[in-house]
């Protein structure tokens, strides 16, 4: 049984009334997320305010990772649930970063945001058409029953500054599609990073990064463990928020 909270350096998530709990790969993706923000932002000045949309917030775990990593940053987090939006408020209140993360409790097709975003990042419904599990919130939580990916890309589109980008957590056999349906919609991709579990798994997920120009795509993959022990790309990651590392 998952724990009701994970314990991270400098945040707690509470968990106990979301469907989908604080995952590997899902810490692993606010991370590489984090970075890839860390990197395109460090040129301006660090008091340059900057506005990110998590699109599907859950426990709020990208939204607070993002928050510990840009210091600066405005962070809006969008959540269809009713009880996985009182959890996310309930950890953002919590956080040393109260004053700049906000929460809606809205699908995203009717979110009107104040002004469009420099940065979008969500780890959506998945698993489309995988089995599917006998409790309603965690089909909400895993399926593309309330946002299909069609869904979801018009409305990257239409909150996303022209020369935002967007970051996107799929399984590994979904990437493909996403990918031709992101450059029909007019989105390029910049890198793609394929996770494994190990080096003899073949990859689970895609971290995938959008922009709305055509550039080299650059490709890597990440392999989370080498036997009993995180790899050091992994560590070098999360070493920031893992309590162990």
């Amino acid at each position: 049984m998952a724990n009701n909270y994970f314990q991270f350096k400098q945040f707690t998530v509470q968990q106990e009334y979301c469907a989908m709990k604080v995952t590997t790969d899902a810490c692993l993706f606010g991370a590489w997320v984090g970075n890839v923000v860390n990197g395109e932002w460090r040129v301006v000045s660090q008091k340059s305010e900057r506005r990110i949309l998590d699109i599907g917030t859950g426990t709020g775990l990208l939204a607070l990772m993002l928050a510990q990593k840009e210091l600066y940053t405005q962070i809006d987090a969008v959540e269809i649930d009713v009880e996985a939006t009182k959890q996310a408020t309930s950890n953002f209140n919590d956080s040393q970063w109260k004053d700049r993360l906000n929460i809606f409790n809205s699908d995203i097709i009717s979110y009107e945001a104040v002004a469009n975003y420099d940065f979008i990042v969500t780890n959506p419904p998945f698993f489309d058409n995988d089995l599917k599990s006998d409790s309603n919130k965690r089909n909400l939580a895993m399926h593309s029953e309330a946002l299909s990916l069609e869904d979801l890309l018009t409305a990257v589109k239409r909150l996303l500054k022209e020369d935002g980008k967007f970051a996107i957590l799929l399984p590994s056999h979904r990437s493909s599609y996403f990918e031709e349906l992101s450059l029909a919609t007019g989105f390029h991709l910049i890198e793609k990073v394929a996770v494994k579990q190990t080096p003899k798994h073949s990859s689970f997920r895609s971290m995938l990064l959008f922009g709305n120009k055509t550039v080299t795509v650059i490709e890597k993959e990440i392999i989370i463990k080498e036997g009993s022990t995180y790899t050091p790309e992994f560590a070098t990651l999360l070493r920031g928020y893992y309590l162990h590392l």
